[in-house]
C-alpha cells in the first residue's frame, strides 16, 4: 500500500491524531517521519540506521522550510482578529491547512522513495518507532511513542 494512503487511514484511527499531536507539539517529533517508520515496518521494508538518518535529515529540512512555517501561519490565524471577518479568516486558515497537508504529502512521497523494497523482515512496530525517534534530533519519551503505537495496532 502507498505510504500516503496508509498514513491517512492510520491518522484517522481513534486516538492517533491526539497521540501524534502530543509527539509533535510537546516533543518536537515529525509525524510524517514517525508514520513512515511505522508504515515501513508493517510493509516489511526494514529501515536501517542510515536510511532512518537520511529520512530524518530530509524530513527536518522540509519541516523547517515548508511545514513549520505553514503550520505556524495557520495556528496564528486561529483566534479572531478585530477588523477581519471571521468567515474570511477561517477560509484563509483552511487554505493554509490545505497547503500544510500538501507540504506533508510531498515529504511523505520523498520518504516512501527512500524506503527499500519489501523484504518480509523488519522490526516490530514499537521498536521501529523507537529507532526512528532515536534518529530524530529531539528525544521522545517511550510512553508517548507507546501511545502512538497502540493507536496504530
Amino acid at each position: 500500500m502507498r505510504f500516503w494512503t496508509w498514513a491517512l487511514a492510520a491518522y484517522a484511527r481513534p486516538g492517533a491524531a491526539e497521540a501524534s499531536l502530543d509527539l509533535q507539539d510537546r516533543f518536537g517529533q515529525c509525524i510524517p517521519y514517525l508514520l513512515w517508520a511505522a508504515w515501513a515496518a508493517g510493509e516489511g521494508r526494514g529501515l536501517d540506521p542510515g536510511t532512518l538518518k537520511d529520512g530524518a535529515e530530509l524530513s527536518g529540512r522540509w519541516q523547517s522550510a515548508a511545514v513549520a512555517p505553514l503550520r505556524a501561519a495557520r495556528r496564528t490565524m486561529k483566534p479572531s482578529v478585530e477588523g477581519i471577518a471571521d468567515a474570511a479568516r477561517e477560509a484563509l486558515r483552511a487554505e493554509a491547512k490545505a497547503l500544510e497537508l500538501k507540504a506533508e504529502r510531498l515529504v511523505m512521497e520523498a520518504l516512501e522513495a527512500l524506503a527499500p523494497e519489501p523484504r518480509g523482515a523488519s522490526l516490530p512496530l514499537p521498536e521501529a518507532l523507537r529507532a526512528a525517534a532515536r534518529a530524530w534530533p529531539t528525544a521522545a519519551p517511550v510512553e508517548a511513542l507507546e501511545r502512538l503505537t497502540q493507536t496504530l495496532c
